[in-house]
C-alpha cells in the first residue's frame, strides 16, 4: 500500500485529501500543518508520496520540497511557483478545489517512484 503524508495549512483540505485518497485505496500515515511540520513528518514517517500546498506558515511547500529533496535526492493563478514547484523537483501538481478523479491519477502515476505532489 502507497504510504501519503498530507501537507496543508488548512484542516478542511487536509480532511478532503485525507478522504480521497483512503477511499481509493492509499495509506495516509501522517499530516503536516506547515513547512517545517513537512519536513519534520517526512523524515519521521518516510512516505512514499507527499502532497504539498505551496502557501503554509513556517516557509512556503517549495522551501519544504527543497529541504525534503535535500534530505531525500529519491524524493520528489500562481503559474509562477507552479513552474519553480517543477524546477524544484516537484512531479506533479493538482490545483485546489481537489477533484478525486485528479488526485488518484496522480498518485497511481507516481506509484513507482518516490515523489512531491503539490497542491494549490
Amino acid at each position: 500500500m502507497i504510504k501519503v503524508l498530507i501537507c496543508d495549512d488548512a484542516a478542511f483540505m487536509r480532511y478532503t485529501l485525507r478522504d480521497i485518497l483512503e477511499k481509493n485505496g492509499f495509506e495516509v500515515v501522517g499530516e503536516a500543518v506547515d513547512a517545517e511540520d513537512a519536513v519534520i513528518k517526512y523524515q519521521e514517517l518516510n512516505p512514499d508520496l507527499v502532497t504539498m500546498d505551496i502557501t503554509m506558515p513556517k516557509g512556503d511547500g517549495i522551501k519544504a520540497l527543497r529541504e525534503i529533496l535535500s534530505i531525500d535526492s529519491s524524493a520528489m493563478g500562481q503559474q509562477a511557483m507552479v513552474l519553480e514547484s517543477i524546477q524544484s523537483g516537484a512531479k506533479d501538481f493538482i490545483i485546489k478545489p481537489f477533484e478525486p478523479k485528479r488526485v488518484v491519477e496522480s498518485i497511481n502515476k507516481l506509484t513507482n517512484n518516490k515523489g512531491v505532489v503539490n497542491v494549490n
